[in-house]
C-alpha cells in the first residue's frame, strides 16, 4: 500500500467514525481508535527508530543525508537512532503481552471434605521465566503485560507482539501450530514427552527425566492462525526448560536480531542446567540450527 492508498484509508475510517448518528457510539468508537492509534503509532516509531539505526550503522546513509531524507534536524536524527537498542525488535515494539499457560493442580485437603481441591494454577518456573523474560523486555525498553492462557489454552493468537510460554500438552491450538513445524516437534512415547529434531534425525530427551538438573526447550517464531504475522513461542519438555531459552537469550539477544529479525519464523532447541537448591538457570546453550520453514 502507497502513501496515497493509506492516507485514503484513513480519511475514509474518519468519515465512517464522524457519520455515525448515535454520538455515545460516536464517542466511544473515537476512545477506542484513538487507543489503537497509539499503539501503532508506538510500534511504528520503533520500527522507525531501528531502520534509522541500522541504516547508519551498515553506512548506508549518513547523520546528516538521513536528516534530509526524512525532512528533521541531524541532532534529531542521533537522538531516535540511538533512542532504543534495534534487537529490542527481536521481542516487539510498544507493549509486548507475555501469556503463561495455567494447569490443574491438586492441593491440600479442605476441611471436612475428602477430596484434595483443585484448581487453576502458574507453575513456579514459569512464573520465574516470566519474571527474567520481563526483566529482558524492560531492559530494552519495552512495556510489558502479563495474561493467563485459560484451561484448555484456548489464546487468541491473532494480534502484535505476543510471547507464549505454554507447552503443546496444555494447548490443542498450539499442538497444531507446532505441527506444521517441518524440522522440529514435540512428540511422545511410554517414556514420556522428547523434543525430535527430525532434519538431522536426533531425539533429545529432557536430563531431568534422568534425575539430572537440565533440560531441553523449543524456541522459534511460528505463525498466526489467520497468517497475518508471528507471534514468539518458548516451552520446555519440562517447565525448566523455558527458562533456560530466556538465560540463552538475554546473552544473545543482539546476535539473534541481527541474523533473524523481528519477523523471519525459525525453529531452535536450546539446552540448559539449572542449580537444584535456587533453580535459577546456570547454563544455557543452542543445540540445533536456526531452522527456518524453508531449511536451515
Amino acid at each position: 500500500m502507497d502513501q496515497e492508498q493509506l492516507d485514503a484509508a484513513f480519511d475514509a475510517a474518519l468519515s465512517r467514525l464522524k457519520e455515525l448518528p448515535d454520538p455515545l457510539e460516536r464517542a466511544t468508537s473515537a476512545h477506542r481508535l484513538a487507543g489503537r492509534v497509539q499503539d501503532y503509532a508506538a510500534e511504528f516509531q520503533a520500527v522507525r527508530n531501528e531502520a534509522m539505526n541500522e541504516t547508519l550503522r551498515v553506512g548506508k546513509r549518513t547523520s546528516s543525508q538521513l536528516a534530509t531524507d526524512l525532512g528533521i534536524s541531524k541532532g534529531r536524527v542521533s537522538q531516535l537512532a540511538k533512542g532504543a537498542p534495534p534487537e529490542r525488535l527481536f521481542l516487539g515494539s510498544g507493549k509486548v503481552t507475555i501469556a503463561l499457560a495455567e494447569k490443574l493442580e491438586e492441593g491440600k485437603l479442605a476441611g471436612g471434605q475428602n477430596k484434595p481441591v483443585q484448581g487453576p494454577v502458574i507453575a513456579t518456573e514459569d512464573v520465574q521465566t516470566y519474571e527474567r523474560l520481563r526483566e529482558l523486555a524492560e531492559d530494552v525498553g519495552l512495556e510489558v503485560a502479563f495474561e493467563r492462557v485459560p484451561l484448555g489454552g484456548n489464546i487468541r493468537l491473532n494480534r502484535n507482539n505476543l510471547i507464549v510460554v505454554c507447552g503443546p500438552r496444555l494447548s490443542p491450538l498450539i499442538e497444531q501450530i507446532l505441527e506444521g513445524d517441518p524440522h522440529l516437534q514435540f512428540a511422545q512415547d511410554s517414556d514420556g514427552w522428547y523434543l525430535h529434531d527430525r532434519t538431522a534425525g536426533k531425539v533429545y530427551r529432557s536430563p531431568m527425566d534422568s534425575g539430572e538438573n537440565g533440560d531441553i526447550a523449543y524456541f522459534g517464531r511460528l505463525p498466526r492462525p489467520d497468517g497475518q504475522g508471528t507471534f514468539l513461542y518458548v516451552a520446555g519438555i519440562h517447565a525448566r526448560g523455558s527458562g533456560g531459552v530466556v538465560h540463552w537469550l538475554t546473552k544473545e539477544l543482539a546476535n539473534v536480531h541481527r541474523e533473524l529479525k523481528a519477523t523471519k519464523r525459525f525453529s531452535v532447541l536450546i539446552a540448559s542446567r539449572f542449580d537444584p537448591e535456587t533453580l535459577e538457570i546456570v547454563e544455557s546453550e543452542r543445540i540445533t540450527p536456526f531452522y527456518r520453514p524453508e531449511g536451515a
